[in-house]
């Protein structure tokens, strides 16, 4: 009876950890699509580079992760974001051929918030016509300032 119990209780915590898991990734759900747009890269608030932007932006494993396959001029990369809620945190797992790292991430004012450091952010959202934007910014000397951004709308 005790084994059938721990069982029991081990399923239900499973659950549990998924249901939560699914909630926190169901708040991404503007980021779902294949999109096509611009991608914009700044310097001192000046255009250095812009170019065709490719982004696939699905939901894996019923939903417990979402993967990022980005193709533009300057950049290819693939990355998994999950939420783990032993941390209530969401993770943000990229791979580029230069470079792969783990960054933390949150939800806040609609919002996909990706900190990289304390002086370099990624922020996705989604605009009221539709569009998926996604930027980088630099903080320095007080202030944020773009380091690339990106405006996708659905492909055809």
């Amino acid at each position: 009876a005790c084994l059938t119990m721990l069982i029991i209780s081990c399923f239900a915590c499973n659950s549990s950890g998924q249901n939560i898991k699914k909630e926190k990734m169901a708040e991404l759900s503007f980021m779902i699509g294949d999109w096509v747009g611009t991608s914009t890269s700044y310097s001192d608030d000046s255009i250095t580079q812009q170019g065709p932007a490719f982004e696939k932006i699905a939901y894996k494993l019923d939903g417990e992760l979402i993967t990022v396959d980005l193709h533009s001029t300057s950049l290819q990369l693939h990355t998994v974001i999950y939420y783990e809620p032993k941390d209530e945190t969401y993770y943000y797992c990229s791979f580029s051929k230069r470079r792969a790292g783990k960054f933390r991430g949150e939800v806040k004012d609609g919002k996909f918030w990706v900190w990289f450091s304390d002086t370099y952010r990624l922020v996705f959202q989604q605009t009221p016509a539709g569009e998926c934007i996604e930027y980088g910014e630099t903080l320095k000397d007080g202030k944020w300032s773009k380091s690339f951004k990106d405006v996708l709308r659905e492909a055809p």
